[in-house]
């Protein structure tokens, strides 16, 4: 009789406002851990975010089309509430710093007491993306300086075209 293999779906949130090539360093990484990687994004409400939810969802759609086992979704819950949705057992989170990992640590221990069959995992941040955030993306972009090398090229179009119109903020 053959046994029935259970999928291993992890679920990797975030604002991805927008997606940098950190994150896509994660997503590249953990989609060759997991059968499925759902990649969702938060809206959070706490965050003036530059790109609408939507918009992010398409940047992170072809940003992430060569992989084949990724999922792109969004969601307005808790984290946990949406794992049980996605039948999804593991949260992957990247780390950059201790600063992340306690803020981290914090959000796991939440999340593992509001359901103790949920995971979380760190995957390190490649150190060449170790200082890099989307906020630091945004500042440069802000002032139309070069993200290249930041995030995927999809995104420095995508940012452009939405700092083109808008003089630098100071």
């Amino acid at each position: 009789m053959e046994q029935q293999h259970e999928l291993r779906i992890a679920v990797y949130p975030g604002s991805f406002d927008p997606v940098t090539k950190g994150h896509m360093d994660i997503i590249q990484r953990a989609s060759r851990q997991f059968d499925r990687l759902i990649v969702a994004v938060l809206n959070n409400t706490s965050k003036n975010p530059l790109f609408t939810v939507e918009e992010r969802k398409e940047l992170l759609r072809e940003a992430t089309q060569h992989l084949p086992n990724i999922e792109i979704d969004s969601f307005r819950d808790l984290l946990v509430n949406y794992m049980d949705y996605k039948q999804a057992h593991v949260i992957v989170r990247g780390i950059r710093s201790v600063t992340d990992f306690e803020y981290e640590l914090q959000l796991a221990s939440t999340n593992h007491k509001l359901n103790s069959e949920v995971e979380t995992i760190f995957m390190m941040t490649n150190p060449k993306y170790s200082y890099l955030s989307s906020s630091v993306v945004k500042e440069i972009a802000n002032f139309h300086g070069d993200v290249s090398d930041l995030v995927p090229p999809i995104v420095e179009e995508a940012l452009k075209s939405k700092y083109k119109s808008k003089p630098a903020k100071a």
